[in-house]
């Protein structure tokens, strides 16, 4: 691909990215579940928009997953597990889903899927 249309592709993430986030927030009682996608991995975190923290962590990349084999969906899957694991043990029960200017689709609905799955509730 040319840098145009990757440029063109990066922008339009962006645009949707900025649109999602005009109308979800999080605050103390529903903190935002946001969701990275890259090549490689997959990143969630629980943030509290108010003070600007993130309570809860979780990734590819942590500890209780480095060894994960398998497809990235089904990881992002465990990704979306082991994040609602964290987060009830913080007392976090409701969250707001963001996106992040992804489309809700493959990993992003499995990270999704396996948060519901590991009780939060959106």
């Amino acid at each position: 691909m040319s840098a145009t249309i990757i440029q063109k592709k990066l922008d339009s993430r962006q645009k949707r990215k900025f649109h999602i986030r005009k109308r979800v927030s999080g605050d103390t009682e529903r903190p935002r579940l946001s969701v990275y996608r890259s090549l490689s991995h997959i990143y969630a975190q629980v943030i509290d928009d108010l003070t600007g923290k993130t309570l809860v962590a979780a990734s590819t990349l942590s500890a209780e997953l480095k060894d994960g084999k398998g497809k990235k969906s089904e990881l992002a899957k465990e990704v979306g597990k082991l994040l609602a694991k964290k987060a009830i043990a913080a007392k976090i029960e409701a969250v707001v889903f963001d996106r992040n200017g992804f489309h809700y689709h493959g990993r992003i609905a499995a990270v999704a899927e396996g948060a519901r799955e590991g009780g939060l509730k959106f």
